[in-house]
């Protein structure tokens, strides 16, 4: 499979180059050439297979002959090894848990899959190969224990400086080895920016090996639609065929994905966008105008996004047609003081904790569903665990929280960050010097 650039479509690349290079020199951002049809059979049979069989066949068709099936196998097995079930709370609403893997986040899918990828990909004796990767949250995390330890990688991790909660920087910042840590004195568009510039600049480019481990690299993409033909599969065998998906959503990565695998064959009657105050995306589905903005902090912080760069893939799988987009995709936005509440309400209807990104996800269900949709199974996304989010909660649901070993065992490591500005040039002479 090839893939061009949202900026030029006769740019034309492999996979290998995609996943490397991340992001076209024209500031595009990667799209599979074709996207292939997956087959009736395989579509109505989805509850007969499991989520590595899923993730295989899914992977195989989009891939084609670019990784043999075999290792593309493997990769799957060791990348994928947890589960994402969906829960029922009520009849139609059911919570699709997406926080079992080892950074207890959505994005443990798309790190682990790419980690993988590139250490397939990488030869011994090849250039070091430097992951660059912003995070207003979550992707930190994932990609810092997706990439641990992978032979001939370094990540280099930007946050912004007191934007995240003390458990995501504690994942960000007490690793080590090949994972290093930056603390930037600004917002996540801010980060963001830093990645990119980067990528475009001869002269770190001369010196090393850069990609991204964020979600504008099409490896993260691609693992991240298997959870939506395997919550289809969970909802098939209790005989549910139509479905609308609510995503939280921040860089539009993950309902990106959802839309891709629409585009492959998967029936979604409905994606709803979910956003707190950066609400941009929804703004323009309400009002056909899009314009970027500065990011406002909130309390779902990996959503605290003004400025989306996988917009730019979504507006591509529509060729632009707004109308048609319309359709497809609602969105819906909501302040802390609703977050909260609504965090209030889950705990007091089903006694089930939320972060505040699922919280936003469910409120914005069942508004939805609230609007004549109430014949639809409808499944929102829980992308983090609520143990990363300790001082939204009030005592009596944080009580209800069980937290993982995996989060125990953070406490008390001390943590390795790098103090930075979010100058341009601050950056450059940081990577140019270590």
């Amino acid at each position: 499979m090839n893939f061009y650039s949202t900026n030029n479509p006769a740019l034309r690349v492999g996979f290998k180059e995609a996943v490397f290079n991340s992001m076209p020199q024209d500031k595009g951002l990667y799209m599979p050439e074709h996207i292939p049809q997956l087959s009736e059979k395989f579509l109505n049979n989805l509850d007969q297979y499991t989520l590595p069989e899923i993730a295989f066949h899914v992977a195989n068709a989009l891939l084609g002959s670019d990784i043999p099936e075999q290792d593309l196998k493997a990769i799957i097995d060791d990348a994928i090894n947890f589960e994402a079930p969906i829960v029922k709370l009520e009849e139609d609403v059911y919570v699709l848990e997406l926080f079992h893997g080892p950074s207890l986040a959505f994005k443990d899918f798309g790190a682990r899959f790419m980690s993988r990828i590139m250490a397939w990909y990488l030869r011994e004796g090849e250039k070091q190969l430097d992951v660059l990767v912003a995070t207003s949250g979550d992707t930190g995390g994932a990609v810092a224990l997706g990439f641990l330890g992978v032979p001939g990688t370094r990540v280099t991790i930007l946050y912004p400086k007191g934007k995240v909660s003390p458990i995501q920087e504690q994942q960000l910042t007490t690793n080590g080895q090949n994972i290093r840590a930056l603390e930037v004195d600004g917002t996540f568009d801010d980060c963001q920016a830093l990645v990119k510039q980067a990528f475009v600049d001869d002269e770190l480019n001369e010196k090393f090996r850069l990609t991204s481990a964020n979600s504008i690299n099409i490896a993260r993409l691609i693992p991240q639609t298997f959870y939506y033909f395997n919550a289809y599969a969970q909802l098939l065998k209790q005989d549910k065929t139509k479905v609308a998906f609510c995503v939280p959503s921040g860089n539009f990565g993950n309902i990106g994905a959802g839309l891709l695998a629409w585009k492959m064959g998967l029936p979604v009657t409905q994606f709803i966008a979910a956003t707190n105050l950066n609400d941009t995306v929804p703004a323009y589905l309400k009002t056909g105008v899009y314009e970027p903005k500065p990011s406002v902090a909130t309390l779902s912080n990996a959503m605290d996004v003004g400025n989306p760069s996988n917009w730019a893939r979504i507006a591509n799988l529509f060729k632009d047609d707004q109308e048609e987009l319309k359709k497809l995709v609602v969105g819906y936005s909501y302040n802390d003081q609703q977050t909260e509440e609504a965090i209030q309400q889950v705990f007091e209807k089903y006694q089930y904790v939320v972060c505040p990104h699922t919280a936003i996800a469910w409120k914005a269900l069942k508004e939805w569903q609230a609007e004549n949709h109430s014949d639809v199974a409808g499944v929102f996304l829980s992308t983090a665990h609520p143990c990363k989010f300790p001082d939204v909660f009030i005592d009596e649901v944080a009580s209800a929280i069980h937290v993982p070993e995996a989060v125990k065992d953070l406490e008390g490591r001390a943590k390795q960050a790098v103090p930075l500005s979010k100058d341009f040039e601050g950056f450059k002479a940081y990577m140019l010097e270590n």
